[in-house]
């Protein structure tokens, strides 16, 4: 699945250019029930040993007190197993078993141990992590079609937004003084606010809060972008994400998406060429639409899902966003 973050680090002065969690299963053995089928929690602690068994990036884990995450990205994948389940059926994807096979017997890319270097980003790490531990068969066909969904999207993915931020750098490189739980509380706010009300955001910029109207982003021409939330949330929504989380300081964004287009390529002389972890990112990205086609209730010791990150947090507080749907009027479209 490659790297789940990619930066978004466009913001400037003038012109600025940006380029369901269910209740909790009431079985005290189960970790989740998911369009029917059980996960109990001696399943998931099982395959937990067979990382730690297998993989000292796990044993290092171990060491640390995070197998906790190891446990999270479990129910993470086999929730978006449902999901690109779902997802590969609405929109006629295939994954060619000959394929699958082919992939397996020239050497399996997920055989072994982890490589040292993955152990460098934490969140893809773990996510290899787990994908070792399942079957491989099913880990293989997921990713693949993941590809399949962004090979399908990317020429003609785009949206236009209207956005504020809080703690984005300025033209001139600087970075307001913000401490990061305010940035956070004030961008989940004006989520909030906007949803309720979208012509609250032209209030704000009116007021002289950092932000512009009318931007538009496509997909082919901002890769490392396009796995964000921004790409993946529905027109009439609202987001409030981190674009860069990695980065000091890590600033905020609330956009009001006034529409995501699908249907026909983006002209644009900017098109890049995705990086492998990029074209793994936009995949995951792609399926935000198809999370609510599946029924799923993940038990609350394992957390929440978090849209934003395509990912089980461990609590609400610690969520990376928000996506809200307008309560309001509905934002005037471009």
């Amino acid at each position: 699945m490659g790297k789940r973050t990619s930066a978004l680090v466009t913001v400037v002065s003038g012109a600025l250019l940006l380029a369901g969690c269910g209740a909790g299963p009431s079985q005290v053995t189960t970790a989740a029930v998911i369009d029917g089928q059980v996960t109990t929690i001696d399943q998931v602690q099982n395959l937990i040993d067979k990382t730690v068994r297998e993989q000292p990036y796990a044993q290092q884990l171990a060491a640390q007190h995070k197998l906790d995450l190891v446990g999270r990205e479990i129910l993470r994948q086999e929730v978006l197993h449902a999901v690109v389940q779902k997802a590969a059926q609405k929109e006629g994807l295939t994954a060619d078993p000959a394929t699958i096979s082919a992939a397996l017997a020239q050497g399996d890319p997920l055989a072994g141990q982890m490589p040292e270097n993955l152990a460098q980003d934490q969140p893809a790490a773990v996510t290899q992590l787990v994908q070792r531990a399942r079957d491989h068969r099913e880990a293989l066909t997921d990713l693949y079609l993941e590809q399949q969904l962004t090979a399908k999207y990317l020429p003609k993915l785009s949206v236009s937004f209207d956005f504020t931020s809080v703690g984005a750098p300025t033209a001139d490189s600087e970075t307001p003084a913000i401490d990061p739980a305010t940035a956070r509380s004030e961008a989940l706010a004006k989520a909030e606010a906007y949803a309720a009300n979208p012509a609250a955001l032209q209030a704000d910029l009116a007021k002289g809060v950092q932000g512009n109207v009318g931007q538009q982003a496509a997909a082919i021409s901002s890769p490392g972008d396009a796995g964000t939330a921004l790409f993946g949330a529905p027109a009439n929504s609202v987001i409030a994400f981190q674009p860069n989380p990695e980065s000091e300081p890590a600033w905020w964004v609330t956009a009001v998406v006034k529409q995501r287009t699908t249907d026909k390529p983006v002209s644009t002389d900017q098109a890049q060429q995705p990086t492998p972890d990029q074209i793994g990112a936009i995949g995951v990205r792609m399926l935000q639409q198809y999370v609510g086609d599946v029924d799923y209730k993940i038990n609350p010791r394992y957390g929440v899902w978090d849209p934003v990150g395509m990912d089980l947090a461990a609590n609400a507080n610690s969520v990376q966003g928000v996506v809200l749907p307008v309560r309001g009027p509905s934002p005037a479209q471009p």
